[in-house]
């Protein structure tokens, strides 16, 4: 099934694993960790075409093609500092996830929906496990508040 998707489903559907990444990222915030997390969540982004060459979804919005439309804007998410401070920001996450899903429901393959699934929570793990929580990264790689919200994610994607 190949759907078509406006510009503003196109954001959503980009917004939401940036989202994911960028809140398993600030719950455990470190200088050197961050910039490593980072790294890992432009990782992700950028192989996910190659990964998921057969998926519609991914390819419309993540394909080097469609970044370079113009169609998608992949920008950092407007988050506010109350939000990384209350934890509010892995919810926003979720609701972000869940009206990407919802775009996707009746205009995607149950299997690019899985496949997306499995995409969004790759962002959020990849970025727990990016880096430790000791000096330069090093040590224990997912730390407790990252692996609460990716229990959330988890269970937001089932």
């Amino acid at each position: 099934m190949v759907a078509s998707y406006t510009p503003e489903e196109m954001t959503m559907i980009a917004e939401a694993p940036m989202l994911t990444g960028l809140a398993v990222a600030m719950v455990d915030v470190g200088i050197v960790s961050t910039a490593i997390e980072a790294a890992a969540i432009s990782k992700e982004i950028a192989g996910v075409a190659k990964k998921y060459p057969s998926n519609s979804v991914i390819q419309a919005v993540f394909s080097e093609a469609a970044l370079k439309s113009g169609d998608v804007k992949l920008q950092k998410p407007d988050v506010k500092a109350e939000e990384v401070e209350s934890g509010a920001l892995v919810d926003k996450a979720i609701a972000s996830v869940s009206a990407a899903l919802g775009v996707l429901a009746g205009k995607a393959t149950p299997e690019e929906i899985a496949e997306y699934k499995a995409f969004v929570y790759s962002c959020g793990d990849s970025v727990a496990n990016a880096a430790g929580s000791g000096l330069f990264g090093a040590g224990q790689k997912v730390s407790d508040k990252e692996a609460i919200a990716l229990a959330k994610f988890k269970a937001a994607l089932v």
